[in-house]
C-alpha cells in the first residue's frame, strides 16, 4: 500500500526526471529558453494538480481553467477562454449556463490521454451553430453516451474531460459566460479524501507533466525542419492534440536576429475568425498581457488589397502589424483559420529591420 509520503516522494522524483526534457541535447543552449522551460514544467505541474488532484472526482465535476495567462499548453490562443471539467464517459452530465458577449462558443468531449501519450481524442462536439440557445443566451446540454433530445454532447466510455472554448475578437470589451456542470444521478456528497486518491492524483499529475512537455517539444522539432516558413502539415496531428475540427493550424518555427524582421504576408480567406501569435520554444504564447504578440481578424491593419502584413521583430518598424519578439531569438508561431474552406499558407521572409524601417 502506498503511503502519502511515498506518493509524494515518487511525485517529486518523476518531476525531476521531466527536467531532462528541458536539457535535451537538441534544445537550444539559450538561458532564456531553459529558464522558460523550467517555468513551463512548474506551470504544467500546477495545471496537472488542478486537473487530476483537485478536480479529479468525476462524480462532482466543476469547470476549471487548464490554460490561462500563467499556465499554457500547445500554442494556447490568447483570444480564448478555456474551461475544463473532469468526467467519466459512462456517466451522464447536465451543463447549464448563460453565454456572455464573446463572439464564439464550442464544447468538446475528449478522451484525454495527456498523462499517457500526450494525445486527446474527441468523442463528440457542439459548435456554436449546433446549439439551441434560450432567448437570453441560456444553455442546457446533456452529455452522455446515449442520444438525448435537444442539445446533446456525445460521450464515449473512455471520455474523461469536457472542454468549453469561448473566443473573443476584442478582448477589451467581450466577456465570457458562466457555466455549471453536474452529474445526473450521482451520489449526494463527496467521500472523504483518501491516501489512495492522493497517490493516484500525484502520479497522474506527474505523468501529465512529462507527457505534455514531451509531446509539444517533439512538435517544435518538427516545425524546426522548415524555419521561418509555414509548411503544409497533416492536420490530423493537431486534432490528436485536442485541436478544434473547424480550425486549420499553420505552425512555424522562427529564428530572428536582433537586427532582423520576419515578414509574413497573406490574404485571409473568408472565415469567422483568424489569428496569428508568436510562441516560445515550448509552444507557450508570449506574454500577451503586456506585449503585442498576437493579431486577429478584428485588430489587424489590412492593406488596400485585403492583404495582411505581419512583422515580427525586436522593435516596431512603424508599418504593418508589429509582433514583439519579446527578447527571444527563436521559437514557434501559429496562424489559425477558423471556419474557412480555403487555407492559404503565408509567404514569409527574413529582412534587415533597418531596411524595412527605411521603406516604411
Amino acid at each position: 500500500m502506498t503511503t502519502p509520503i511515498k506518493a509524494w516522494r515518487s511525485f517529486c522524483e518523476k518531476l525531476a526526471e521531466a527536467g531532462e526534457i528541458i536539457l535535451a541535447p537538441d534544445v537550444p543552449d539559450d538561458p532564456l529558453i531553459q529558464a522558460e522551460g523550467f517555468r513551463y514544467l512548474s506551470r504544467l505541474t500546477k495545471l496537472g494538480l488542478e486537473q487530476y488532484l483537485e478536480a479529479g472526482d468525476a462524480d462532482f465535476p466543476f469547470f476549471y481553467k487548464l490554460s490561462h495567462e500563467t499556465g499554457k499548453i500547445g500554442a494556447d490562443n490568447p483570444d480564448n477562454d478555456y474551461w475544463n471539467a473532469s468526467i467519466r464517459g459512462d456517466c451522464d452530465y447536465r451543463i447549464t449556463g448563460k453565454r456572455g458577449s464573446m463572439f464564439y462558443f464550442s464544447i468538446v468531449a475528449n478522451a484525454m490521454r495527456y498523462h499517457i501519450d500526450g494525445s486527446a481524442h474527441a468523442t463528440g462536439q457542439l459548435l456554436d451553430s449546433d446549439i439551441v440557445w434560450g432567448p437570453d443566451g441560456e444553455l442546457e446540454i446533456i452529455a452522455s453516451c446515449n442520444p438525448q433530445p435537444g442539445n446533446w454532447l456525445r460521450l464515449e466510455p473512455d471520455a474523461s474531460v469536457i472542454v468549453l472554448r469561448q473566443s473573443a475578437l476584442d478582448r477589451a470589451t467581450e466577456r465570457g459566460g458562466e457555466f455549471h456542470i453536474e452529474r445526473i444521478g450521482g451520489p449526494g456528497a463527496p467521500a472523504p479524501f483518501t491516501a489512495e486518491r492522493l497517490a493516484s492524483g500525484l502520479a497522474t499529475s506527474a505523468q501529465f507533466v512529462h507527457g505534455i512537455a514531451n509531446t509539444f517539444a517533439d512538435w517544435t522539432r518538427l516545425f524546426r525542419e522548415h524555419p521561418n516558413q509555414f509548411p503544409a502539415i497533416d492536420q490530423s496531428m493537431f486534432q490528436k492534440g485536442g485541436g478544434a475540427k473547424d480550425i486549420y493550424y499553420a505552425h512555424s518555427y522562427w529564428r530572428i536576429a536582433s537586427d532582423e524582421a520576419w515578414v509574413i504576408e497573406v490574404t485571409p480567406p473568408d472565415c469567422y475568425y483568424w489569428n496569428f501569435q508568436l510562441d516560445n520554444w515550448w509552444m507557450e504564447s508570449l506574454d500577451y498581457r503586456f506585449r503585442p504578440i498576437t493579431v486577429n481578424k478584428h485588430s489587424a491593419r489590412y492593406e488596400a488589397d485585403g492583404n495582411v502584413r505581419i512583422i515580427c521583430a525586436a522593435r516596431d518598424p512603424g508599418i504593418g502589424n508589429w509582433i514583439d519578439t519579446s527578447g527571444h531569438a527563436e521559437g514557434t508561431a501559429l496562424l489559425r483559420w477558423a471556419g474557412a474552406t480555403d487555407h492559404p499558407l503565408p509567404e514569409a521572409r527574413i529582412v534587415k529591420l533597418e531596411d524595412l524601417c527605411s521603406t516604411g
